[in-house]
C-alpha cells in the first residue's frame, strides 16, 4: 500500500515536469524518478527506496558531462556494498 502511494507521488512528479521543472538535469538513464518506480516495483518498498536513495545521492554531479546507463539491478546487491 505504501509502495503504491509512493509510485502515485512519483507519477504526479513526472506529470508536472519532473526535474526539468526545477532546472535539474539527471546524469543517468533512466531518470531517477523512473529508476525509483522500477526499484519499488521490483524489490518492494523498503529495498526500492534504499536503491533510489543511493541513486539520488550520486545524481547531479556537476563534473559529469554525459549520461550514464544505470538500470535497476535484477538482484539486490549484498549487504555492505
Amino acid at each position: 500500500m505504501i509502495g503504491r502511494a509512493l509510485i502515485a507521488l512519483i507519477d504526479f512528479y513526472q506529470r508536472r515536469g519532473g526535474g526539468r521543472r526545477y532546472l535539474v538535469e539527471c546524469n543517468f538513464t533512466p531518470s531517477c524518478s523512473a529508476y525509483a518506480k522500477s526499484a519499488i516495483r521490483r524489490h518492494g518498498t523498503y529495498h526500492g527506496l534504499k536503491l533510489a536513495w543511493s541513486r539520488l545521492r550520486r545524481c547531479n554531479d556537476p563534473n559529469r558531462r554525459e549520461r550514464v546507463s544505470d538500470p535497476v539491478p535484477e538482484v539486490l546487491p549484498p549487504v555492505g556494498s
